[in-house]
């Protein structure tokens, strides 16, 4: 068999590219076009709710947290979270796994809760507290149910629970259990313990994002 010349492999090598390049272009031309959801807002507006926040909100965090919670430590509020946008689809395929096996016709929402990170090293998980003091938020997935959307996890029995019920049904409300010590020292970040009701069950909410003052590249 003859050995291809280096002209005809140069050929072979264009064609191929060619190709690569066409089928490419073919799958773009062919993709669904996704129309702009009615969320989206300008950056005018962005903007103008971003310096909204900046007016009414930061002052006041940084003043109570200088002034009465550490008066110590310089303290800046956090502006934004971000989560790795992979984590993020990650996440909703996940969501949507779980919900199918646990009998969730439909996850209406995702619901954001705000929250505020302890003033200690680790969380309870031992993951390190890159943050310390500052707000941040989870998210729950939710369903609908008699026309009410409800945050939802799955119990241990595999289907699906509303947080609602674990939350009523649980002696503190809270979920979590606080000794004597851990009581008379304020501020300190609660012990979390396992509910006996949620062995097994898998939580859905979703945390640990990055957050910080305002990356000076965007508002």
């Amino acid at each position: 068999m003859k050995r291809p010349t280096l002209m005809t492999s140069k050929i072979l090598c264009f064609f191929a590219v060619s190709a690569f390049f066409s089928c490419n272009q073919q799958q773009k031309e062919n993709a669904p076009i996704v129309d702009a959801p009615a969320n989206i807002i300008s950056l005018n507006e962005a903007d103008a709710i971003y310096n909204n926040y900046s007016t009414h909100r930061v002052s006041l965090i940084e003043s109570y947290e200088t002034q009465q919670r550490q008066p110590d430590e310089k303290f800046e509020a956090s502006r934004f979270v971000d989560f790795d946008y992979d984590a993020i689809k990650q996440y909703i395929a996940y969501i949507d796994q779980e919900a199918l096996a646990g009998g969730v016709k439909k996850v209406t929402k995702l619901r954001l809760y705000f929250a505020n990170y302890p003033n200690e090293e680790k969380f309870p998980n031992g993951k390190k507290v890159i943050h310390k003091r500052q707000n941040s938020i989870f998210m729950v997935p939710t369903l609908e149910k008699g026309g009410i959307n409800y945050g939802f996890f799955i119990g241990n029995n595999g289907t699906a629970e509303l947080i609602k019920d674990w939350k009523d049904s649980s002696k503190d409300g809270l979920g979590f259990s606080l000794d004597k010590k851990q009581e008379a020292q304020a501020g300190f970040a609660p012990n979390f313990v396992l509910k006996s009701s949620l062995q097994g069950s898998k939580s859905l909410a979703f945390n640990f994002g990055q957050g910080g003052p305002p990356p000076k590249t965007d508002f």
